[in-house]
């Protein structure tokens, strides 16, 4: 089984560009997408030639904003919107699709912003989530993906030192909300396969930095402890966002 993640940076932008080839060329039997910045029958529009998929979206109630969406080859036999938690979930942040042996989890993890002024927001938010998480996984397996907007590890960024406790995205908070997560029984797919590998899923549109690639690891496919995997990568070639997809193989 194939999964892809991909922040879109807008779903109707990037299916003006190359997405829909694109998708057909990643041939995976899941697509979770984050930042589809539009509402759920807008989605179901600008994706109205998958015909042959089934498409789940979870919305903002502030339009234009946020959004994610799980576009699947099966039918899940459960979907659920938000981690029903009040304070988060007017975001359109979070959507789970339950398949016969695992939970899947899309997520849009909320930036510290400009100036880090929603890092105390930030560090509800992971403590909120991992408790989610948390509870889905006593019920069976988790697979959590999305753009969790923070490198963990110094590999994870271009330039970890001029941006450490300076730059949203590479606080001491959000490294440890993220190691919090990781602690709730879930591995970083990608690094565990490539623990030395220096690769990146997002990069800036200022100062030409994909060019130059002055990027960021911010995607992940955390997968829970108990359920192998195959394969994980990252697929910075594929352009259109700027993010890039990431794979993983069960």
């Amino acid at each position: 089984m194939k999964l892809i993640s991909w922040n879109v940076n807008g779903i109707r932008a990037v299916v003006q560009k190359n997405f829909l080839s694109q998708f057909t060329s990643f041939n995976a039997d899941i697509v979770c997408l984050q930042e589809t910045k539009a509402q759920e029958d807008q989605v179901k529009e600008a994706l109205s030639s998958l015909s042959d998929y089934y498409i789940h979206s979870n919305e903002a109630e502030k339009k234009g904003y946020s959004g994610v969406s799980i576009i699947s080859k099966h039918k899940p036999l459960s979907v659920e919107k938000d981690i029903q938690v009040e304070e988060h979930d007017n975001e359109g942040r979070v959507i789970t699709a339950e398949f016969d042996s695992f939970y899947l989890v899309n997520v849009y993890v909320p930036n510290s912003g400009d100036g880090l002024k929603r890092l105390d927001y930030r560090q509800q938010w992971d403590r909120d989530f991992g408790n989610f998480l948390e509870a889905k996984r006593k019920l069976k397996p988790v697979i959590v993906t999305g753009d969790f907007n923070v490198a963990h590890q110094p590999i994870d960024l271009a330039r970890p030192k001029e941006n450490y406790n300076k730059t949203s995205g590479y606080t001491q908070a959000e490294i440890d909300g993220m190691t919090y997560l990781h602690g709730k029984g879930f591995v970083d797919s990608f690094r565990q396969l490539y623990p030395d590998k220096v690769q990146y899923s997002f990069w800036s549109a200022r100062f030409g930095a994909r060019a130059k690639n002055l990027g960021w690891r911010l995607d992940y496919f955390l997968v829970d402890q108990n359920l192998p995997f195959k394969d994980a990568g990252i697929l910075d070639q594929e352009l259109g966002s700027d993010h890039c997809p990431i794979f993983l193989e069960l």
